[in-house]
């Protein structure tokens, strides 16, 4: 049930190429970009790799179900079916961020007035599927679990890497810091 390293690259290429969502940019665009904007803020390897793989599930569920491309109208629950195929690849510091990055969008529309209108449309219809905005009890218990803040920060790159044609480095960028991320 475990992915390799080179597997899950083989994935990102094969599935990546399809449309990430209701956006208008590929699977692996949005990888790229999101993995990017944490590389450039000086995150961690391991917070660059949970940005690289975080919508990985998305192409695990549409290749489980023999679909081109993931279903947008539906909560596939992406931010859990990756864990299995990562765990024995690695740590929490990789797993956390990626499991907890949707409870970080409903997070973060409750304790920022700003956040929901920077949303894209696909955003905030996936909002409703994934639950809605948490209430301040939900709230206090997503933030004070550990990686909760690095799942934070994962969302807000997640929200910004969604630019058509955006120039980035490729996949082959990243072997270093999958490498060092691993266990």
């Amino acid at each position: 049930m475990s992915l390799t390293l080179q597997e899950v690259q083989d994935l990102l290429l094969r599935r990546g190429q399809t449309q990430y969502g209701l956006e208008a940019i590929s699977q692996l665009e949005h990888a790229l970009q999101c993995a990017h904007l944490a590389e450039q803020a000086g995150e961690t390897s391991a917070t660059i790799v949970a940005c690289l793989l975080h919508d990985l599930g998305h192409l695990l569920a549409a290749e489980r179900e023999g679909m081109v491309e993931h279903d947008a109208t539906k909560d596939d629950l992406h931010q859990f079916i990756a864990l299995p195929f990562l765990r024995a690849l690695f740590p929490d510091a990789v797993l956390e961020p990626i499991r907890m990055h949707v409870d970080a969008k409903r997070y973060l529309c409750l304790i920022d007035p700003g956040y929901w209108g920077d949303l894209s449309i696909a955003s905030k219809q996936s909002l409703v599927q994934q639950g809605g905005v948490f209430d301040e009890a939900q709230a206090h218990t997503f933030i004070s679990q550990p990686y909760a803040e690095e799942a934070v920060r994962l969302r807000r790159y997640d929200d910004l890497a969604k630019v058509q044609d955006k120039q980035v480095p490729g996949l082959n960028h990243y072997q270093t810091r999958l490498a060092e991320a691993a266990h």
